[in-house]
């Protein structure tokens, strides 16, 4: 779903928060020869998507950023982004969504992932269920529960929520 995204809007500069193993960056400088600028806090992971890029000849695309997401805005501020694309720690979306997309210019995208939470997001509606969650579990959801409401009452993006694989909200900045 998201090379679709990709594809239909055909961005030029990319950020995504969350790199891991540098999957996704590749796929998306692959789609549409994207420059992806990507933010990886875990040191083990950025390795990985080191040597992942490198394997993909993408490093002149590519552009890895070893920090935590809430610390790197200052290094991307000056870049005006077409797509944001967040797939990093579930309870700091609205934070990062709120950070970086005053950078994402007008007609913009953003594109979250995981969205569900491994289906335990709806279990905000199901008080059984929802205490029988831990603690930091249920601290969890309500965050995903808060963000999936304020994507979809925020006056300054039009937001569709996907059933696609673990959920993805794609948002459009008015």
């Amino acid at each position: 779903m998201l090379e679709m995204v990709i594809r239909l809007f055909k961005p030029k500069n990319i950020l995504e928060i969350g790199t891991a193993i540098g999957y996704s960056a590749i796929r998306m400088a692959s789609v549409c020869n994207s420059n992806v600028y990507t933010i990886e806090r875990n040191e083990k992971m950025e390795q990985e998507a080191i040597k992942n890029v490198n394997l993909a000849n993408l490093s002149n695309q590519i552009h890895l950023i070893y920090k935590d997401a809430m610390e790197a805005y200052d290094i991307v501020k000056d870049i005006e982004f077409d797509l944001v694309f967040i797939d990093a720690a579930k309870a700091q979306y609205m934070n990062f969504f709120n950070l970086y997309t005053p950078l994402l210019r007008s007609g913009g995208v953003v594109v979250c992932d995981n969205m569900a939470f491994h289906g335990l997001v709806e279990l905000i509606h199901d008080e059984k269920a929802y205490m029988q969650q831990s603690r930091s579990v249920r601290g969890l959801i309500r965050k995903m529960a808060a963000f999936h409401d304020e994507l979809l009452k925020n006056d300054n993006f039009e937001t569709s929520l996907f059933e696609v694989g673990d959920g993805i909200a794609v948002s459009v900045k008015k």
